[in-house]
């Protein structure tokens, strides 16, 4: 597997905005815009709240683990089924899982080897 880096940031809306607002005239003058992707928090304590110890160990499992579904997934970490899944689901929207398979198995996957934690002073 490829090695790849997710980059996890810190933020101020502010700083997001002017950021924004500077690729949108970079485009308008035709200069080329570097893509960047990753995921934002407004502050540390988002950052905190967004990526708590279990959610840090639910991702090391699907990492090491490779379970084959959230059920074999909440087995490995001794937890609460529905709990679980909306860790999942979470971690899905936020952009640091996958899920694939099928509608009535679906696995979690991790694509990357390393968080990069970034932030904006």
């Amino acid at each position: 597997m490829k090695v790849r880096k997710i980059k996890v940031g810190i933020k101020s809306v502010k700083s997001i905005l002017d950021d924004f607002v500077k690729t949108g005239e970079a485009i308008e003058r035709g200069e080329k815009v570097k893509r960047e992707t990753g995921t934002y928090f407004t502050s540390l304590e988002a950052f905190r709240k967004a990526l708590t110890p279990k959610r840090m160990e639910l991702l090391h499992i699907i990492k090491t683990e490779k379970p084959s579904s959230i059920n074999e997934l909440a087995r490995m970490a001794n937890r609460d089924v529905k709990n679980v899944a909306d860790d999942v689901k979470y971690l899905e929207q936020i952009g640091l899982i996958e899920k694939r398979g099928t509608k009535r198995r679906v696995a979690p996957v991790v694509t990357y080897e390393k968080l990069m934690l970034e932030i904006s002073v």
